[in-house]
């Protein structure tokens, strides 16, 4: 059946300018880190794509090595492209990639060598079959590669029109402010930058915020469910199917603490005082701050993605609430 999108996709979908450019992007934007590899189901991975397309989300998220095996998710997106989004509808999307970590073997394979990121811009269009990547990113600072170098291979990537925008994502603070400024002076502004950002990961308002908000430059923060602990996926422990329980990906039983498990419940009563989900309440904590541009989620199922947007409905906190929010933190 060939895919029709919801004519009234667009009519309940938040869109926020990205920091002082002409873009703006969906208020929730799907990553493809996990669920969209050759290990993975490519129906539910079609469904996942549709889902939130029809829901108003235009902006979806990739990176070189993503899979796996890397470079799997690339293809899985290329494939649903072809099959669904041909002509016209490939323009209301926003596409980017990624490279930084290792991505094939020897010594020109990851961080941040021209030679590296321009090689692996090339690899993911062919993957996905595309002429350009809306937003061309740099995964993570290199120690041993020049930033002019690295900044420079941005720009390139966009005057050869690969890319119509660049990003940084891992940055520090003061490195990312250097980055920004030059990307600014050699004529390619740095649109966006995607930090780790959530209840429990909240280095960011140590300065990378107030970077961001002086340069101008949007932010889209990934992990803010903090891979599934902010849901009510482990409100009463580890469920035998789950990431943790199978020791897939960066989330371990480490993670899950009697504390942190501790937490969990009680910012789980608070959302239910809300009338909203905990990842909802997750995800609006992030948006709440008018600095943010959009907020990355991964999904496994398309149910995931809905409760995610209606999260768009719950956006205001009571001061209290926040309070709240800080004091189960800190306790």
């Amino acid at each position: 059946m060939t895919y029709q999108p919801n004519p009234q996709r667009y009519e309940k979908m938040h869109y926020r300018r990205c920091g002082n450019s002409g873009l703006v992007l969906s208020a929730i934007s799907l990553g493809l880190w996990h669920n969209f590899g050759h290990v993975d189901d490519f129906a539910n991975a079609r469904k996942l794509i549709h889902t939130a397309f029809d829901l108003g989300i235009t902006h979806f998220d990739l990176a070189n090595n993503y899979g796996p095996p890397p470079g799997s998710a690339e293809e899985t997106f290329g494939k649903i492209l072809s099959q669904d989004f041909g002509g016209f509808l490939r323009d209301e999307l926003i596409i980017s990639t990624k490279a930084g970590y290792r991505m094939w073997p020897g010594p020109y394979g990851e961080w941040g060598s021209r030679k590296y990121l321009i090689t692996s811009l090339d690899q993911s269009l062919k993957r996905m079959g595309l002429d350009y990547v809306d937003i061309f990113y740099h995964h993570r600072p290199d120690p041993e590669t020049p930033l002019e170098e690295s900044m420079m291979a941005l720009h390139d990537c966009v005057k050869s029109g690969k890319a119509l925008y660049v990003g940084i994502s891992n940055y520090p603070a003061e490195e990312a402010r250097k980055a920004i400024q030059m990307l600014k002076d050699l004529g390619t502004p740095c649109l966006i930058h995607q930090p780790k950002y959530s209840l429990f990961e909240r280095w960011v308002e140590d300065g990378l915020l107030d970077v961001l908000e002086q340069t101008g430059t949007g932010c889209i923060p990934y992990s803010p469910l903090a891979q599934g602990l902010l849901t009510d996926r482990y409100l009463k422990g580890i469920p035998n199917d789950s990431r943790v329980a199978k020791g897939v990906g960066f989330l371990t039983e480490n993670h899950l603490t009697s504390e942190r498990l501790d937490k969990i419940n009680k910012l789980n009563a608070l959302a239910q005082k809300r009338n909203t989900t905990l990842a909802q309440m997750a995800l609006a904590w992030v948006l709440k701050d008018s600095r943010i541009t959009t907020v990355l989620i991964g999904a496994s199922r398309s149910e995931q993605i809905t409760d995610a947007v209606n999260s768009l409905h719950h956006l205001h906190f009571e001061n209290e609430e926040l309070s709240t929010i800080e004091h189960i933190l800190k306790s």
